[in-house]
C-alpha cells in the first residue's frame, strides 16, 4: 500500500520512508485550563493566525464535554474565515456527542467555509473516566461504540454528496428518507482519520478510513500498527488508496537540565490530574533541547510517520506562542532525518 497525504494544500508524501517532507501540525489553546485573566478563548482564533504564519501546516483542536473549552467545530469554522492555506483538523472529534445528520451539515459548513481544508480525525472514546461518562453526558449509549463510530462515518460520506433522498440501516444506525444533505466542499468529503492502536481499529483504520493519528509511546509499536493498516488495507482492497499517517506528540523544547520532565509533569497535572509517569504510558512525548525533540521525532518519522500533530505541553498561551517559531526551525533536521531514510 502506498501510503500518501493529499487535500487541497498537499503533495502526496509516502508513508514507508518515500519522497516528501514531514508536514507539521499544533494545536490551538481551546481549553480554559490554558487561559489566565490576561488570555482568553478568542486568543484560540489569534494563536491559530499567527501559527499559519509561523509556518505550520495544520491546526487541530480537541473535543471532549468533561473540561470548559471552546467547541471543536465552531472553533475550526472561526479559524477558516482568517486562515488561508493551513489544514484544520480535529484530533480527535467523538461523533457520539452530536446526532449524526446534524454533525454531518456542520462538517459539511466547515468544510465549505475552509475551501475543502478540512481534515477529521475521529475517536470512540476510552474506558473509564475518559469515555463512558462522556456518553453518558451526551445520551449516547456506550456500548457498541466503534460499530456507532464507523457507521456515522458511513452515513456522513453519504449525506456530503449532497444527493437523496438517503436511507441508511446498519446494526447501530437507522435513517429513512433524510432529505439532500448539505454538499461538502470535496466530492465525498473531508478525510477522516482514525485514532486508536489496537489490533481492531488498526483493521479499522486500513478498511475504511484516509489517516490514522494515534499516540504511541514506542515508535515501534507505530512501525507495527502502520504495516498491520497497510496490510488490512491490501485485504480490503485498498492498497493504493491515498492513507496519511500522522503523529500526535505533546512536544516542548527547553534548556531545562532535567530534559523538560518537570514541565511535562506540571502539564500532566494540569490536563489529567496525573503525573507524567502515567501519561508517558499512553501518549507519545518528545522535549529537551531541539537537538533531543529532533532525535525522539526523528524515530517516528523512521517508523512512517510523517504529519507531526504538535500538541505544546506548556501551561498557558504566552509559553506556546513561544515555543512556535522553535518548533518550526526543527523542520529542516527533520527533513533531513527524511531524507536520509528514502
Amino acid at each position: 500500500m502506498t501510503s500518501t497525504f493529499t487535500d487541497s494544500t498537499d503533495t502526496a508524501d509516502s508513508a514507508a520512508g518515500g519522497t516528501g517532507t514531514v508536514r507539521m501540525g499544533v494545536f490551538v489553546p481551546t481549553t480554559k485550563v490554558q487561559w489566565s485573566e490576561h488570555t482568553g478563548p478568542g486568543e484560540a482564533v489569534s494563536f491559530g493566525v499567527h501559527a499559519e504564519r509561523t509556518g505550520f501546516d495544520s491546526l487541530w483542536v480537541t473535543d471532549s464535554l468533561l473540561t470548559p473549552r471552546l467547541e471543536a467545530l465552531t472553533v475550526l469554522a472561526a479559524l477558516a474565515a482568517v486562515t488561508e492555506r493551513v489544514t484544520l483538523g480535529t484530533g480527535a472529534l467523538l461523533p457520539a456527542l452530536r446526532t449524526p445528520v446534524q454533525a454531518a451539515q456542520t462538517i459539511a459548513s466547515v468544510d465549505l467555509l475552509s475551501r475543502g481544508r478540512l481534515v477529521l480525525g475521529v475517536g470512540a472514546g476510552f474506558p473509564g473516566r475518559f469515555g463512558r461518562p462522556v456518553y453518558a453526558m451526551a445520551g449516547t449509549p456506550w456500548p457498541n461504540r466503534f460499530q456507532r463510530l464507523d457507521e456515522t462515518v458511513a452515513l456522513w460520506r453519504r449525506l456530503w454528496t449532497g444527493e437523496g433522498p438517503v436511507s441508511f440501516h446498519g446494526e447501530v444506525l437507522h435513517f429513512d428518507d433524510i432529505v439532500p444533505a448539505t454538499k461538502a466542499f470535496r466530492p465525498g468529503g473531508p478525510p477522516v482519520w482514525l485514532g486508536g492502536a489496537t489490533p481492531a481499529a488498526l483493521a479499522r483504520a486500513g478498511r475504511g478510513y484516509d489517516g490514522w493519528l494515534p499516540y504511541p509511546p514506542d515508535p515501534a509499536d507505530y512501525g507495527a500498527g502502520l504495516a498491520a493498516i497497510r496490510a488490512a488495507a491490501g485485504e480490503a482492497g485498498r492498497g493504493d488508496a491515498p492513507f496519511a499517517p500522522a503523529l500526535f506528540v505533546n512536544t516542548l523544547i527547553t534548556d531545562a537540565a532535567d530534559g523538560g520532565r518537570a514541565a511535562l509533569d506540571a502539564y500532566a497535572w494540569a490536563n489529567y490530574g496525573r503525573p507524567v509517569e502515567e501519561m508517558e504510558k499512553i501518549q507519545a512525548n518528545a522535549a529537551g533541547t531541539p537537538e533531543a525533540v529532533v532525535e525522539q521525532l526523528g524515530r517516528y518519522l523512521a517508523q512512517g510517520a510523517r504529519h507531526l500533530v504538535i500538541r505544546i505541553a506548556a501551561p498557558g498561551i504566552p509559553a506556546q506562542l513561544g515555543q512556535l517559531d522553535r518548533l518550526v526551525a526543527l523542520r529542516p533536521a527533520l527533513n533531513a532525518l527524511l531524507a536520509g531514510r528514502t
